[in-house]
This record gives structure tokens, sequence and C-alpha cells, in this order.
């Protein structure tokens, strides 16, 4: 009897198999991307008279990209010149240009600093993340444009998600009309989730703009909010504006997550627990059985990162994952920024081990053997590169060229195995050429694909 019996069960178990069909899509969020003046300034390039944020970002861009689907909070408007960051928020439309580049594809734009610049402001940043083809939520120009997008849908990899996004406040700012900018209010809240579930939506997610700015645990209210959007069906709660971390949970048991702050992903503020943030990754599991799904988070968990802003001449801003750069003794030379850097992560991570539940740290300590050493040069339009090609010295350390954009190509030379040879290099170059504004960088084989310059 036990042979046909089992026969049977492996028969069912085949069927099964067979009868399943299992999905998966990453989420990556970020929290509060933010252009503070010092930021403007670093970017801007006084030969060109333009702003360039390519070498800000140049490390966490192949994080972004492996993304299913990047999100992150807009801090700021684009509402043209004057170009200001604190108190009233205005950045460079490159900035947008470069969040598209290096992977963003979701904005959320509901936030204290919504109105900074006004009417003007609201519609002028939608119309930029229009033009690139940026999803975004949060801010409309009207009631009709909100009855039309909102709740957010987004399709990707046979998932359907719907994205909610409000703020606390705007900073005392009346919205201007017919301008919408989401405020939190718990009964639109409640009819916006509802009409999310009419839509077939595999998983809700609200992004909200809360808390206590510096604080490092919730609130009541962070609490009270995230304990509704549960009760009534949201899989994922995003918090970000305390500008710091705050913990994570994933109440696993019921399928539920929330992150109460992010921190900071760039921004211009350097004080201790403001000076980087989390990057939070987040796999769905979508199941599919005769024509029942199930959707499911599958797996969460974080990857920090560190804004340096170099005590050079220039004030540069650059992004370091620890992924890349925890291990290297080597690549951040000034002793008091590796300080920052060794107190940003030894902080980040007494919090998380302290009050995180089920949420763990994903590291990935890099080969070394596929890291170098080499210089940037910086970005210039293609036109323009001729001073770079045609100069003995640069070419005697060997160019190459990555296509960053249609218009701009990133130049860099030499590749080095320590830092005190690429340190030695740049010294030279510098010497014996125009180029003074120039840096060491690591090669991270995700990031550059390298065209011969040649």
């Amino acid at each position: 009897m036990l042979k046909p019996f089992l026969s049977l069960f492996i028969l069912f178990i085949s069927w099964q198999a067979h009868g399943q069909d299992t999905t998966r899509l990453s989420l990556l969020f970020v929290g509060d991307i933010m252009q503070h003046d010092s930021n403007i300034a670093a970017a801007y390039n006084p030969v060109t008279g333009k702003y360039d944020y390519s070498a800000c970002f140049e490390y966490v861009a192949p994080i972004l990209k492996s993304a299913d689907l990047a999100i992150g909070n807009l801090e700021l408007t684009l509402a043209g010149k004057p170009y200001k960051g604190y108190p009233q928020f205005s950045a460079p439309n490159e900035l947008a240009y470069e969040l598209k580049q290096v992977g963003f594809d979701v904005l959320v734009t509901a936030n204290n600093h919504s109105v900074d610049r006004g009417k003007k402001g609201i519609e002028r940043t939608i119309d930029v993340l229009d033009t690139l083809s940026m999803i975004h939520t949060g801010t409309f120009k009207d009631s009709a444009a909100r009855a039309n997008t909102y709740p957010l849908l987004i399709d990707k990899n046979g998932f359907r998600l719907s994205l909610l996004n409000y703020t606390y406040s705007t900073n005392g700012i009346p919205i201007p009309r017919p301008s919408i900018v989401n405020l939190i209010d718990t009964v639109q809240i409640k009819k916006d989730i509802l009409k999310a579930k009419d839509r077939n939506t595999d998983a809700i997610v609200v992004f909200f703009h809360w808390g206590d700015e510096y604080q490092r645990l919730p609130n009541k209210e962070q609490k009270r909010l995230t304990n509704l959007c549960f009760r009534e069906g949201v899989k994922v709660v995003i918090g970000s504006h305390p500008h710091v971390l705050q913990p994570m949970e994933w109440r696993n048991e019921k399928d539920q997550f929330v992150v109460y702050s992010l921190g900071n992903f760039i921004s211009g503020q350097r004080p201790r627990y403001r000076d980087g943030g989390a990057m939070l990754w987040i796999d769905l599991q979508k199941v599919i059985q005769d024509s029942v799904s199930i959707t499911s988070i599958h797996k969460a968990n974080y990857e920090l990162e560190w804004v340096q802003k170099s005590n050079g001449v220039k004030k540069d801003f650059v992004m370091l994952p620890l992924r890349y750069f925890e291990l290297d003794t080597t690549f951040i030379q000034d002793k008091l920024l590796n300080d920052a850097f060794t107190v940003f992560r030894k902080d980040s991570r007494e919090l998380y081990s302290k009050h995180n539940v089920n949420v763990s740290e994903r590291i990935k300590e890099s080969n070394p053997d596929s890291l170098l050493y080499t210089i940037r040069l910086g970005s210039f339009a293609d036109l323009q590169a001729g001073h770079i090609v045609g100069n003995p010295v640069l070419q005697s350390y060997g160019l190459e060229r990555l296509n960053d954009r249609d218009d701009r190509w990133i130049w860099f030379t030499g590749k080095f195995l320590n830092h005190t040879s690429a340190e030695l290099a740049l010294t030279d170059i510098q010497m014996r050429t125009e180029l003074k504004d120039i840096r060491i960088v690591k090669r991270i084989r995700e990031r550059f694909e390298i065209d011969r310059g040649d």
C-alpha cells in the first residue's frame, strides 16, 4: 500500500509545482533627497556655467540600477532660479536629470518643503519630472489631476503596486489654489486605501513625511498612523523627515513592514546622525495558482550609505555605500572624514541592532581583485574633449571614458593598484596640466563600463 500512496504523493507535488507561478519584484527605498546651499555650490562648474551631479551619485548608481524599482523622497522644489537651499529650497533641473540617469524610477513629492516656492514651485516641479518621464506622486496641479492619477498605480514585472504619499505640514505656508499637496488626514487616507484596493493592486505602499526632526526613535503619532495603515490593508509603510535613521520592523507574522525614517540620502547636513542614511531593500513575492494570487514580503534588509564632504578647495559631496568602502582603509585619507565615517556606521548599527525587528544588514563584501583606483578628470561634452584626448601627460597614463549621457562623457586616466600610486599620479597631472579639480575614485566594475578614448 505504501508504493501507490507514494506515487500519488509525488504526482500531487509535481502538479502543484507545475500549476504554480512565482514571480518576484525588488524594491529599493531611500530617504530624503535634499540640496542645501553647499550641495548646489559643489555641483556648479564655473567653466561651463552648468551643474553636474555625476560625481555625487557615481557609487550609488549601480545599486539603484540593480533594483526593479528605486523610490525616494524629493524634499525640494524644481522651481528654477534663484537656486537655494534652506529654508526655501529650489534645486537645478540637472539634479532631476541625474536622479533619472542613476536609476531612480519613482519620486514622492509631498513634504514640508513642497510649497517653498508657491504655486510656481509646485507646478514647475511636476513639469520637470513629467518631461523626464519620471513617475511621481504626492503633489498635483489641481483636484482633477489628483483624481485621475491617485493613488499612483505602478505596473512592473507582473506586479501592480499602489503608492500613496502624505506630509504632516507645509511649514505653515498655505497651499495655493488649485494646487494640492497631500496632507496627513486619516479620513482621506482611508478613502485612498479603499480606492487602491478597488484597482486590483497586489500591494499598497504608503510613504509618510512625519515625525520629529533629529529624533532617533518614532513618536506616538508615527506608530498610530502605522497601525491604522496596517489595519486598512497596507503592506509597507516608509517614513521620511526626521533626517536621521529610525528603526525598521518586519512584522512577518502579519506580512507588514514599516521603517520610521531612512535618514538623509543626500543633503548638506553634517552633524552627527544626519550625514548619511539607509537604503531599504524589500523583495515582494507573488504566487499565482488556480487564478488565485497571493503577494507577500519575501525578503527585507538594508544597507548604509554615508555622504562625504571633501575638505579640499572645492567642497565636493560624494555618496559612499558601505558595501564598497567599509573594507578600504586607504580611500578616505582625511582623518576627520574617516572618523566621521566610522562614527556614522557605528551609530547606525547600534541603533538598528537594538531596535530593528527582523531586519538585518545586507552586506556585500567587495572583492579586492575587482577594485582599482583611477583619476576622475571630470564631465565634458564630447565636442569639448579635444584638450583631454590630445594631452600627452594624460595619454601617458592611459585615457578612458564613460558614456554617461548622450551629450556627456566622464573621463578617467590611469589604473592603480593602491591609493599611494594614484595619489602620485594625481599630483603629477595637477602640476603638468591645467586640470586642477580632479580626484581619485574607486573603479567599481558594476558602474564603470568604459569606452576607450583613443
